[in-house]
């Protein structure tokens, strides 16, 4: 469960994101469709909060000091009837009046999405920056009881007043998909389980050491298995500059690919290979030196990706400048140089990653500088995982300075099993006030078009909802 790493951006009521729609209900208070958001009461300070961050039906809604966590943040769906739902960010579901009551004092619980009345609220302005939420089905307010600061106050729906305590704040957050400062995610699933590595970030020149592995059943909801692989006391060839991993598995064994070079000396970057047991590690380094070193082809030797094909061949790519493509080889730490094809596509710079779906094969890359605000993700087709690939066919992702969304870029994409169900993670510059070196890592929906070309994505300020 996440704890931490959302950051408040502002109060919600006069916010105006200005995104390409406002829906009714929404318009009056500057809310959107989608929108995430904290309900902190007036009189306690405090967040709306689902007890013990349960995911079932009937679970309690209190108030309890706001500590960042996914059960004290409410995605708004706009009804466009001039109300709109409350769904828990944690588990998906309602705010909702227990068993539809209309008396004063029903107690308040999450409840699996419908179209019940009393899952449904109006947001009423009170000024100063604060609302009140009144229930369709009985006109009545919600309501911390008895005016309470006290942790684990249940919430109830009251006769509406003016009480501070029937008054709150919906503040909005960013909130990335797992905590802290990290860039470059690739995310896989092994099992019935994601898993998202990725560079841990915020250090001057990129020079961190350590990759952590983090999993989730919901893509919401993740784990941190802490550090897996540190270059600096792992790697005998590295010390500095831990980047952009990979990983693929083979035979029970998992491999991970880095980048990572010397923080004095010959600073060149060269490409590593690492193996456990375990997608969670720890990590070994395979081979004792790179797999493939600095120099070995144009440009950098930086940011692996790893394709698996339905036929169990894998694939490795890498590169900054050009992207270098090879079949890799059974054991998974060596290929047939005399294999390897340089492909550069219009404003390729790096971060290649290639996906399949039915019988094309996309090939994705970041462009522009991840210290600029306009690095983006365009993609080419192809009929094998090696190309040869199209002209660039169009940009998947790119920044919204409506809402301060900016440098979405090296990515990596995941289908949900049996299905057309497909995600995207990404970095950007942490909001608000990130740069190239203070990124966070996002995960949103990614949509194919009837044709089989991508549609654009639209990148979100909180993210997904559990799968």
């Amino acid at each position: 469960m996440r704890t931490a790493g959302r950051t408040a951006l502002t109060g919600i009521l006069g916010l105006g994101l200005a995104l390409t729609t406002v829906s009714p209900a929404a318009a009056a208070h500057h809310l959107t469709d989608g929108t995430s958001v904290e309900l902190i009461a007036r009189h306690s300070g405090k967040c709306a909060d689902v007890v013990s961050a349960s995911t079932a039906d009937g679970a309690e809604v209190g108030q309890y000091t706001c500590n960042d966590g996914l059960n004290q943040l409410w995605r708004i769906r706009d009804l466009g009837n001039g109300y709109v739902q409350l769904a828990a960010r944690h588990s998906g579901k309602c705010l909702d009046v227990s068993g539809a009551s209309a008396a004063d004092n029903a107690a308040v619980i999450q409840w699996s999405c419908s179209s019940r009345t009393n899952q449904q609220w109006k947001i009423e302005n009170t000024g100063a920056g604060h609302t009140r939420l009144m229930a369709r089905h009985s006109g009545k307010c919600l309501e911390v009881p008895g005016a309470s600061t006290a942790n684990g106050t249940r919430l109830r729906q009251q006769t509406c007043g003016t009480g501070t305590n029937q008054q709150w704040e919906l503040n909005t957050v960013s909130n990335p998909a797992i905590p802290g400062l990290f860039a470059d995610p690739n995310i896989v699933r092994f099992g019935d389980t994601y898993y998202l590595y990725a560079t841990t970030d915020g250090f001057a020149g990129w020079s961190g050491t350590q990759f952590r592995a983090f999993s989730s059943k919901d893509l919401v909801n993740w784990t941190d298995h802490g550090v897996i692989l540190d270059v600096d006391s792992d790697i005998a060839w590295a010390d500095n500059s831990a980047w952009a991993p990979g990983i693929a598995e083979k035979n029970g064994k998992y491999y991970f690919y880095f980048s990572a070079g010397r923080a004095s000396g010959d600073t060149r970057k060269h490409l590593g290979v690492a193996v456990a047991d375990s997608p969670t590690g720890p990590f070994r380094d395979a081979l004792g030196k790179p797999l493939v070193p600095a120099g070995s082809y144009a440009g950098q030797m930086i940011d692996p990706a790893v394709f698996t094909d339905a036929d169990g061949r894998s694939y490795l790519y890498w590169g900054q400048g050009s992207s270098h493509q090879v079949p890799l080889n059974s054991d998974m730490v060596s290929f047939n140089s005399s294999q390897v094809r340089t492909y550069r596509p219009a404003n390729y710079n790096e971060g290649s990653f290639v996906a399949r779906r039915g019988n094309t094969y996309y090939f994705m890359w970041s462009e522009n500088d991840t210290r600029s605000e306009d690095y983006r993700v365009a993609y080419a087709t192809g009929s094998s995982p090696t190309g040869p690939w199209s002209n660039r066919v169009g940009t998947i992702l790119q920044k919204d300075l409506s809402q301060g969304i900016k440098a979405t870029g090296h990515h990596s994409v995941v289908q949900v099993p049996g299905t057309d169900q497909w995600y995207i993670a990404y970095h950007r510059f942490a909001i608000p006030n990130g740069d190239g070196t203070h990124r966070e890592t996002m995960i949103d929906r990614l949509y194919f078009n009837a044709d089989g070309s991508i549609r654009p994505v639209v990148p979100t300020i909180d993210g997904v909802d559990p799968i």
